[in-house]
């Protein structure tokens, strides 16, 4: 029996109802001395105790099957055996040290450089944001071009650096003021798309706010994330970059929750055989210790002394969890594992929506980015009834959240490790929440 990252192969397993009354009083201490921003604590009701691989297990004793995986980042499982161990290497020797070389540091460079195909020159930075915020810099830098090209519902991160290039309006009603240098167009989301011809139409308008603008980068997730878990037709990369090279500008690929395998290649650019200028890194690639970086064509490294700072760019501990997960994918073929099992769980997505829901439905996605989005029989959003999934999920062991412009698209997003058993048993409670 195949178990891989450690999960608890009988999960789930609910004890008391959730929110337990464990849960229930930590939550309340938590409510009074936090941020009334919080968000998670509104879906998933439950205090942790402890994770172990594809399993959560709550202060209540009820253990889940995690479909959350942290928003795409613990993608070879909780407590993964042989990410600790280079975690505990590490710890023994030193964690913080600035950007003074190390063998770690190296060791990791090496490593990552390897996954690209595109000779290039890494920017540690500190968070997906600050990656994104560092890629937009060295476009303008070294185009001397001032707009940066974003595509709508698009998410780049949240802070007031990066809401410019976010066009997500969930995100971006909480800060009137941003980068506002950046020009947007739609992203060629098929299920919704006002045009005949969704993929040409789009490249149409690309070319045309590239040809008219001085673009300095097109700034693009490969599949959206926040936006919906939005697979754009194929030949859409290979158009921008097309257009990048006709026009002087930068194609900029953010694979923040796409990248380090979930796709079943390294990086989703790797689908279209494309080569792009800048790359933004971070989630799954430090398992959960924060750190993200920039990789770029070696070309151009013109970037001045002190262009970037950061305190905590190229955490030791986070460049030890990025080699040994590099690593583990290769030694374990995780990426032929995402294909085979991700086309399965596609496949039967797809078959408990086609047997179960009246409305109209579209199931969309590569490997284990997968998205299952709601709709009535005119295609109006089904927002509320994605909410109640979430929560009867929970309640029958299986942690699993949402996305979209309109809130309306569940999204499969579990560690690349889960046991084909926990995934076979979670369709089956996705089924019976979907019956409820």
């Amino acid at each position: 029996m195949e178990n891989l990252d450690g999960s608890i192969l009988d999960a789930p397993k609910i004890k008391v109802t959730p929110p337990g009354p464990k849960s229930r009083e930590i939550l309340k201490i938590q409510e009074e001395m936090e941020t009334s921003a919080l968000n998670y604590p509104k879906y998933f009701n439950i205090a942790i105790k402890e994770a172990r691989g594809s399993t959560i297990i709550d202060v209540d004793d009820n253990v889940y099957i995690d479909w959350f995986a942290g928003v795409a980042v613990i993608n070879l499982g909780h407590r993964n055996p042989e990410i600790v161990n280079a975690l505990k290497d590490q710890i023994e020797k030193f964690w913080h040290y600035m950007e003074i070389p190390s063998e770690i540091r190296v060791d990791f460079l090496k490593e990552i450089r390897e996954t690209f195909n595109f000779d290039s020159k890494i920017l540690f930075t500190t968070t997906g944001a600050d990656a994104v915020e560092a890629s937009v810099k060295i476009a303008r830098w070294n185009t001397g071009k001032r707009f940066i090209l974003s595509f709508d519902n698009a998410y780049h991160g949240i802070t007031a650096g990066t809401l410019g290039f976010t066009t997500l309006p969930s995100a971006k009603k909480f800060q009137p003021y941003y980068d506002n240098n950046v020009i947007s167009v739609p992203y060629p989301y098929e299920y919704r798309c006002p045009f005949k011809d969704c993929l040409n139409e789009v490249l149409s308008l690309v070319e045309y706010e590239v040809k008219t603008h001085e673009i300095a980068g097109i700034l693009v997730e490969p599949v959206q994330g926040e936006g919906g878990y939005i697979v754009p037709p194929k030949g859409f990369l290979k158009g921008l970059r097309e257009i990048a090279d006709k026009y002087n500008s930068l194609l900029i690929v953010d694979e923040i929750q796409s990248g380090v395998g979930r796709t079943g290649k390294m990086w989703a650019y790797e689908l279209e055989g494309i080569v792009p200028d800048i790359v933004t890194v971070a989630k799954g690639i430090g398992e959960g210790i924060p750190i993200s970086l920039v990789a770029y064509r070696k070309d151009l490294d013109k970037l001045p002394q002190a262009f970037h700072l950061g305190t905590y760019r190229g955490n030791p501990l986070g460049l030890a969890v990025g080699k040994a997960t590099i690593d583990y994918i290769k030694k374990y073929d995780i990426l032929n594992r995402v294909v085979s099992l991700g086309e399965y769980a596609k496949r039967k997505f797809s078959e408990i929506m086609e047997d179960n829901y009246r409305g109209s439905f579209d199931v969309r996605g590569l490997g284990f980015m997968i998205g299952i989005e709601f709709s009535d029989e005119k295609k109006n959003p089904m927002s509320e009834f994605v909410t109640k999934m979430i929560r009867n999920m929970l309640k029958e062991g299986v942690i699993m959240y949402k996305a979209g412009i309109y809130n309306n698209v569940l999204r499969f997003m579990a560690p690349l490790t889960i046991p084909r058993e926990l995934l076979s048993r979670g369709l089956e409670i996705f089924e019976k929440a979907l019956k409820e």
